[in-house]
C-alpha cells in the first residue's frame, strides 16, 4: 500500500495526465496544450520541494503540509477542468478553488526556477558530503512558497495613488526610450463607505491640470470579480475626472464566457458619458462582441483606429485610439498616422495597448501615449520601494513615465492581472493622473 508521499506523486501524475485529456475532449488541442504546459512547469518542482521539506519538519506539521499540498493540487485540477467551459464562478468556487490553484501554480513555477538556481550549490554540497549545507539548501527550497504566499496581498488589491507629471516644455529628449521621474502620492484607504476626496500631487496652477483616470488590464475574472472592479471604478471616478481612458484587456477566459459581466463591472462609467474612451487589447479580441456590448451599454466610446476631438474644461483635446495588432504593427501604425494626421496644435493623446510599440510613434505625432499590457512587469521590487522589475531595460517599458525624443509615454501597472498567476513584488495600480498641460485653445 503506498504511503502518503507516494500517494501525492500518484495523484499528481493522474492529474497531469487526466486534465489535459479532458481539456482536449471538451475544448480542443490548444487549451489542452496550455493546461499540460502549466502542469509540467509547476507540479514536478512543487512535488520535489514538498518532499524535501517533509523531512525537515515535525510530524504534526507534515500532516498540515500534506493537506495544503493536496488542496492546492486538487484545486489546480478542478480549476483547469472548469476552464474547459469558462465562465465567472461564485465566491466559494473562486476563493476555494481558483485562487488556491493559481497560488499553487505560481509556487510550482517559482520552485522550478529556484531549484535550477540552487542546483550548482546542491552539487557542491553532495561532492563535499556536507550534510549541514544540504540541510540549509533544503530549507531554502521553501523560499518560493513564502514568496507566493506573501504575494497574495499584492495580487489582491491595487495600490491607490495620485500621479503627477508635466508636459510643459519637456527638457529631456532622449534618443531612445528612457524613464523619466514623476511624483507619486499614496492615497490613504478609508473604512467608511464612499469615496474619499482626491489628494493632489501637483504644486502648480490647477487650471492647467488635466485629471485622467486610466483603467487598463483589469482582466475581469478570479482576481477581479465584478463587484470589486465596479467599486474601484466608482472610487476612481468620484473625483470628477476630465477623461477616463480604458487601454485594453478588460476580460479573461472566465468573463469572456459570461454575458453581461463587463457591463455590470463598468456600470459606474455611465455617469461620465462623453468623457470615457477605450481601445481593444489583445485579450479583448478573444471576445470582441462582449467587449463592444459592455462599452456601448455604459456610454464608453470605443476607438478602433479612430480619432475624436473632446472639449474638456481646459479646452480641446484629440484622442486617437490604436487597435491591437500582434503582427505588422509598424505597417499598421504607419497607416494609422497617415490616415489621421495631426490637425492643429491642440494636445493629442494616443491610446496604445502595448508600450513596446511606442518606438513606432512618429516624432510629435502624439503629446502623450497611454499604455498598459505589461502589468508593470508583474515580477519585481516595486513593493519594496524600488522601481526595478523583470522588464527593466528590455524593449517593454514596464511602468511609469518614459520619453523618446519629444514623445512621452505613460505605462500603467494595470488595474488587475492575468497570465502568470500572481503579482510578485509589483502591485496593481488604481491611480488618478494629474497631467500638467500648456494653455489650451478654447
Amino acid at each position: 500500500m503506498p504511503n502518503a508521499d507516494d500517494a501525492l506523486w500518484i495523484l499528481a501524475a493522474a492529474i497531469t495526465v487526466a486534465v489535459p485529456l479532458r481539456a482536449w475532449a471538451v475544448r480542443g488541442r490548444s487549451y489542452a496544450t496550455f493546461a499540460l504546459v502549466l502542469l509540467l512547469l509547476s507540479v514536478p518542482a512543487a512535488l520535489v520541494v514538498h518532499d524535501r521539506l517533509r523531512g525537515l519538519v515535525p510530524g504534526v506539521i507534515v500532516f498540515w503540509m500534506d493537506a495544503a499540498f493536496l488542496w492546492g493540487l486538487a484545486a489546480t485540477g478542478c480549476h483547469l477542468v472548469a476552464l474547459t467551459k469558462p465562465r465567472l464562478r461564485e465566491a466559494p468556487f473562486r476563493l476555494g478553488i481558483s485562487l488556491p490553484a493559481m497560488v499553487f501554480l505560481s509556487t510550482g513555477a517559482l520552485s522550478l526556477l529556484w531549484l535550477g538556481l540552487l542546483a550548482p550549490l546542491r552539487m557542491l554540497a553532495n561532492l563535499a558530503a556536507s550534510r549541514d549545507l544540504t540541510t540549509l539548501l533544503d530549507w531554502l527550497d521553501a523560499a518560493p512558497a513564502v514568496v507566493a504566499l506573501a504575494s497574495i496581498a499584492t495580487s489582491s488589491r491595487p495600490r491607490r495613488e495620485t500621479v503627477h507629471f508635466s508636459l510643459i516644455d519637456p527638457a529631456a529628449r532622449p534618443a531612445s526610450t528612457a524613464a523619466l521621474p514623476l511624483k507619486r502620492l499614496k492615497v490613504r484607504r478609508v473604512r467608511h463607505k464612499g469615496a474619499h476626496p482626491p489628494q493632489s500631487a501637483a504644486n502648480t496652477s490647477k487650471d492647467r491640470i488635466l485629471r485622467v483616470v486610466q483603467i487598463t488590464d483589469p482582466h475581469l475574472g478570479p482576481w477581479q470579480p465584478v463587484r470589486k472592479l465596479a467599486r474601484e471604478i466608482e472610487r476612481l471616478c468620484a473625483g470628477d475626472p476630465d477623461l477616463v481612458l480604458l487601454t485594453g484587456d478588460l476580460l479573461t477566459m472566465e468573463s469572456g464566457g459570461t454575458p453581461g459581466a463587463l457591463t455590470e463591472a463598468l456600470a459606474p462609467l455611465s455617469q461620465l458619458a462623453g468623457r470615457c474612451f477605450a481601445i481593444f487589447g489583445n485579450h479583448d479580441h478573444e471576445a470582441i462582441d462582449e467587449v463592444r456590448a459592455g462599452l456601448r451599454a455604459t456610454g464608453v466610446r470605443l476607438l478602433v483606429d479612430e480619432e475624436v476631438c473632446v472639449v474638456t474644461r481646459l479646452g480641446r483635446i484629440w484622442i486617437l485610439g490604436a487597435d491591437w495588432r500582434g503582427r505588422g504593427r509598424a505597417e499598421h501604425l504607419e497607416q494609422l498616422f497617415a490616415e489621421h494626421p495631426r490637425q492643429d496644435t491642440a494636445p493629442r493623446l494616443l491610446l496604445l495597448h502595448d508600450p513596446s510599440a511606442f518606438t513606432l510613434v512618429p516624432p510629435g505625432a502624439a503629446d502623450l501615449t497611454f499604455s498598459g499590457h505589461t502589468h508593470g512587469g508583474q515580477l519585481g521590487l516595486v513593493s519594496l520601494g524600488f522601481n526595478r522589475t523583470i522588464l527593466t531595460g528590455t524593449r517593454w517599458p514596464d511602468h511609469g513615465l518614459f520619453a523618446a525624443g519629444q514623445n512621452r509615454l505613460y505605462v500603467h501597472r494595470g488595474t488587475g492581472h492575468y497570465g502568470f498567476p500572481l503579482r510578485i513584488g509589483v502591485p496593481g495600480e488604481a491611480s488618478r493622473l494629474e497631467i500638467e498641460l500648456p494653455p489650451l485653445e478654447a
